[in-house]
C-alpha cells in the first residue's frame, strides 16, 4: 500500500486543557512524510466538564450505570476535536478529502488493568461515528477495547509507532523511547526486531495534582519548585518498595494509580522535588526489567520539558536522557501521530498489539472504523 495521509487526535489524562493534532503520511509500517502539529486549546467548558467527567469516573468505577455528564462530554470533546482536525488539515493546505482516516484516540476517563481472574477494563469518551459524519472522512477510534477483551492490558499502543520512529533514524542497540505524560511509558527494541513495552510507574499526573492540590497552579513549569527543594530520600526510599515497580512486564497503569498523599507533610518545595524523583527512579526500575538495559532514552511527552525530570532521569534512573528534538522528532506530536499511524494499520487489517507489548496471547487488530456517510 502507497503512503497516505492520515489525522492522529490526542488528549492525555493530565487535562492541560488541549488538543494534540498531527498529520502524517504513512503506510502504517513506515513514516514517509512528517506533516503539520497544532496544539489547540479546549475551550474552557470543556476542560471543566473533562475534569468533573474524570472525578466521577472514579467513583463509578466500572460499576451501574456511566454517569451522566460522559454524554455530554463525549458529544462536545467529538465535535471540539473534529473541529481542530479541520483547522489544521486546512490550515496545512490541505483538504480533508485528502485525508485516508483521523485516528480519533478520545479522552481516557478510567482505565483499570487486568489481574487474575479478571479482564480489564477501559473507557474512553468520544463517538466517533459522529466525527466522521462532521467530517466526511472516515475516523478510526476504540483503540483499547478490543486489546482488553482479548486479555491484554491494553496500553501502551505506541510500541510500534516508537518502533517505527527508531528504524527510521537508524538507532543504535541500547536506545529506547520514554514517554512522559500522565504516567511514563517505555518502548524497548532488540537486535532481532523484537520490541516490549509497558507502563514504568507515574510521570506528570501526581506531580501536577499536588501542584494544584497547594493551589501552586496546574503544574510545576520548568520544574522551578522541584529544582528548589530538597528529595525526602526516607520517603523516596519506602515509595520505591512499591510492589508495581518489580511487576514483570507487560503492565499498564491508570492516571490516578499512583497518588500524591505520602508526600502531603512535605514542604510544597520538597513535595514536588520528592514526586519528581519517585517518577524518574520507577523508570529505572522498569529499564531493570527488560532483556538487555538501555543506556540512552529518547524522551517525548510534556515531560521532556520539565528539567528537574530530565536531571532526575539521568541521575536516578542511570540512563542518558535526550529530548526527541535531539534526533529531529517533534516531541509534542508523537502521541497523536501514534495514532493517524495505528488508524492506518487499523485501515489493512494490521494488528496494533503484542504479546510483548499489552500481553495479548497473539498479535491483535484494534480500533473501530466509523466510515464516512455509512
Amino acid at each position: 500500500m502507497d503512503p497516505r495521509w492520515a489525522v492522529g487526535l490526542m488528549t492525555g489524562t493530565v487535562l492541560d486543557g488541549h488538543i494534540d493534532v498531527a498529520l502524517i503520511r504513512t503506510d502504517g509500517e513506515r513514516v514517509a512524510e512528517f506533516g503539520a502539529y497544532e496544539l489547540v486549546a479546549y475551550p474552557d467548558e470543556i476542560n471543566a466538564m473533562l475534569e468533573e467527567a474524570l472525578r466521577l469516573a472514579l467513583d463509578w468505577g466500572f460499576n451501574g450505570p456511566e454517569p451522566e455528564i460522559f454524554a455530554r462530554a463525549e458529544r462536545a470533546l467529538t465535535l471540539a476535536q473534529a473541529e481542530a482536525v479541520r483547522r489544521v488539515v486546512l490550515g496545512a493546505g490541505m483538504d480533508l478529502g485528502q485525508i485516508a482516516a483521523v485516528g480519533f484516540h478520545g479522552q481516557t476517563v478510567l482505565h483499570r488493568a487486568p489481574k487474575p481472574g479478571r479482564r480489564g477494563q477501559t473507557r474512553q469518551l468520544g463517538d466517533g461515528a459522529l466525527m466522521a459524519e462532521t467530517l466526511g472522512c472516515d475516523v478510526v477510534y476504540d483503540f483499547r477495547s478490543a486489546d482488553m477483551a482479548a486479555g491484554g492490558q491494553g496500553a501502551p499502543l505506541s510500541a510500534g509507532y516508537h518502533a517505527a520512529l527508531l528504524d527510521g533514524i537508524g538507532a543504535p542497540e541500547g536506545t529506547a523511547v520514554l514517554n512522559l505524560g500522565g504516567v511514563a511509558n517505555v518502548t524497548w527494541r532488540g537486535a532481532d526486531g523484537a520490541i516490549a513495552a509497558f507502563d514504568t510507574g507515574p510521570a506528570n499526573a501526581p506531580i501536577n495534582d499536588f501542584i494544584k492540590a497547594r493551589g501552586l497552579g496546574a503544574m510545576d513549569r520548568d520544574g522551578a519548585l522541584a529544582l528548589s527543594g530538597t528529595v525526602d530520600e526516607g520517603l523516596l526510599a519506602a515509595r520505591l518498595d512499591h510492589p508495581y515497580l518489580t511487576q514483570a512486564y507487560p503492565k499498564s497503569l491508570d492516571r490516578f494509580d499512583f497518588g500524591f498523599d505520602w508526600v502531603d507533610g512535605l514542604t510544597d518545595a520538597d513535595g514536588a522535588a520528592t514526586l519528581t524523583a519517585f517518577s524518574a527512579a520507577a523508570v529505572g526500575r522498569g529499564l531493570d526489567l527488560l532483556p538487555t538495559r538501555p543506556g540512552r532514552l529518547i524522551v517525548c511527552g510534556g515531560g521532556r520539558r520539565n528539567p528537574a525530570l530530565m536531571a532526575a532521569l539521568n541521575a536516578r534512573a542511570g540512563v542518558e536522557a535526550v529530548p526527541a528534538e535531539a534526533v529531529g522528532w517533534c516531541g509534542d506530536a508523537i502521541e497523536a501521530e501514534c495514532f493517524a499511524f495505528l488508524a492506518l494499520r487499523s485501515l489493512r487489517g494490521l494488528p496494533l498489539s503484542f504479546p510483548t507489548t499489552t500481553g495479548v496471547p497473539e498479535p491483535t487488530l484494534g480500533g473501530r472504523i466509523a466510515r464516512a456517510g455509512a
